[in-house]
């Protein structure tokens, strides 16, 4: 299906043209592209953005303001129409500090519906018989310039989501689960922040480090170490430096020439020729360094939320299994460990669960009470 032509906007003046008709609109459906394959840290490349007769799609690289876009994303009157909109809800508040409200997530109405298959993708060629090209779906989106293809892909991204939109809603509507749909998407736009910043530590996460000697996790650490700063310098993510496996395998058999580092699993030659030296000379330095002090262990549950945790897993699980949903749509996981920790005996004390909601309280709070009863 032929689209019509989109707006590029790059200057402020088209900038200024486009906000107004924004600012104008009910609603708005909005996608991001980004660069988090390429860069070591990741930021938002483009901004797709659909109105009824318009698809715009904005440079965010480009010397324009876009604190009026943050205001009209932020405005709880103004709906926003997003497709599996963690992700970009994340990109938003880490990079320029917007919390997203009146949000319509089309991924999350698919799944409370039941649909098995739910990606934007499936969905267009269910309900529309679109074809999505997904050539250009690990492009570099920060490299310039984009290609009309590449232009013309992140326009089918937004150009449907508005009409997904009321489809979706007009669906959830007759099944008698709007109520639940809007608990669900108030709960995304609550994002919570991770620790962005590189843990030295973060190799003990790495599979086979366990079976490491301790001086070989010592050098482990330090070659962890370096291709943060590698990556840094570099502007690339880790794993275009040097995968896990190779800096594993590096550690384990800790060579001592450039014959023995070209055995290494995944050395490539132009990684031995851009890093080889540095990796020689960063193992000899650590083959007799103190052992990494090892990570803290969780805390184990006492044995009575854990068998709150499990009778709850399983109620859950059937009461997805007979709707036909998947298990998370019913109450999420987080909201599971707080009820089994919490152990709650009547409806209010269910209350203080945020991950719970109001929906999900009044709707299963009486069965979660029974089935803990006797706990």
């Amino acid at each position: 299906m032929g689209l019509p032509p989109y707006k590029l906007i790059t200057t402020p003046q088209d900038w200024q043209t486009c906000l107004e008709t924004l600012q104008a609109a009910p609603r708005l459906a909005i996608d991001l592209e980004a660069n988090s394959m390429f860069a070591y840290q990741e930021q938002v490349c483009l901004i797709q953005i659909s109105v009824p007769n318009h698809d715009y799609i904005i440079d965010p690289v480009a010397p324009i303001d876009l604190s009026g876009l943050g205001e009209i994303v932020a405005n709880p009157d103004v709906g926003k129409v997003l497709h599996a909109a963690e992700y970009d809800l994340l990109l938003l508040k880490r990079q320029y500090d917007w919390q997203l409200n009146n949000l319509f997530d089309t991924m999350w109405a698919a799944r409370i519906l039941g649909y098995k298959r739910y990606g934007l993708a499936n969905l267009l060629q269910k309900l529309y018989d679109v074809k999505l090209n997904k050539r250009y779906q690990k492009s570099d989106w920060c490299r310039r310039p984009l290609s009309p293809e590449q232009l013309i892909y992140a326009q089918y991204d937004t150009h449907f989501l508005l009409q997904l939109r009321d489809d979706l809603y007009a669906q959830l509507q007759q099944a008698g689960h709007l109520a639940e749909a809007a608990e669900t998407f108030v709960q995304q736009t609550q994002v919570k922040l991770t620790n962005h910043e590189f843990d030295p530590d973060s190799f003990w996460s790495f599979t086979g480090v366990y079976e490491l000697s301790a001086s070989q996790q010592a050098i482990l650490k330090a070659l962890n170490i370096y291709r943060d700063e590698e990556a840094k310098r570099r502007n690339q993510p880790h794993f275009k430096v040097l995968g896990e496996r190779t800096l594993v395998e590096l550690a384990k058999r800790a060579p001592r020439s450039m014959q023995e580092l070209e055995q290494i699993y995944g050395m490539t030659a132009g990684q031995m020729q851009r890093y080889g030296r540095s990796l020689l000379a960063i193992i000899q330095q650590n083959r007799r360094a103190a052992a990494p002090p090892p990570p803290k262990r969780h805390k184990r549950h006492p044995d009575i939320v854990l068998n709150r945790y499990e009778k709850l897993h399983t109620w859950r699980k059937q009461r997805a299994q007979k709707r036909g949903v998947e298990s998370d749509v019913i109450i999420s996981r987080e909201a599971l460990w707080a009820i089994a920790r919490l152990g709650p005996k009547t409806m209010g004390e269910l209350e203080p669960i945020e991950s719970l909601g109001e929906w999900r309280r009044q709707t299963y709070g009486a069965e979660i009470l029974n089935l803990l009863q006797d706990m």
